[in-house]
């Protein structure tokens, strides 16, 4: 499956606001790859899904200290790819120890490590628009996606379809 959905938001907090509706879709087990533009909004948009799967605590960028795990409904974890450089550098990382199947991963600069990733993940793009805006593009890979694809475009629906 190949499916994609395109929205917008206009603000950081509408962006939070579409994190979290797609937490309420997420199950233990899934892995999000974020891509896009730098300052786009990839942590902005896991800080929405975190709050969604019941972080309390804030959800900050992992840049410099590549991981961050939090505590909520179910494990978080949040990587943070952009500062290495090569494949093994991640699998040093101990990124398959992470693939956690109790917990949500999101994977800031995925498509670095596209290769790594499994068959069965969303990947969500982020560009700048203009001032706060944002678009968003959603694209689901696998079965455990093609189940959930008309929820996910219900939730997504009020951003609207660009």
């Amino acid at each position: 499956m190949t499916a994609t959905i395109d929205i917008v938001t206009r603000t950081p907090d509408e962006t939070r606001t579409v994190g979290a509706g797609l937490a309420e879709l997420l199950v233990p087990g899934d892995v999000i790859s974020l891509t896009g533009d730098l300052g786009a909004g990839k942590t902005t948009f896991v800080q929405g899904a975190a709050r969604g799967l019941g972080v309390g605590e804030p959800v900050v960028s992992p840049t410099f200290v590549l991981v961050r795990e939090y505590r909520g409904d179910v494990p978080v974890y949040h990587l943070d790819v952009y500062r290495l450089d090569r494949l093994q550098e991640v699998i040093d990382l101990g990124f398959e120890d992470l693939l956690d199947p109790s917990g949500v991963i999101f994977v800031e600069w995925g498509d670095a490590i596209d290769a790594l990733l499994p068959d069965e993940h969303l990947r969500v793009e982020l560009r700048t628009d203009d001032g706060d805006a944002r678009r968003l593009s959603f694209s689901g890979r696998g079965v455990r996606w093609a189940g959930r694809w008309e929820r996910l475009e219900g939730v997504l629906g009020p951003w609207g379809n660009v």
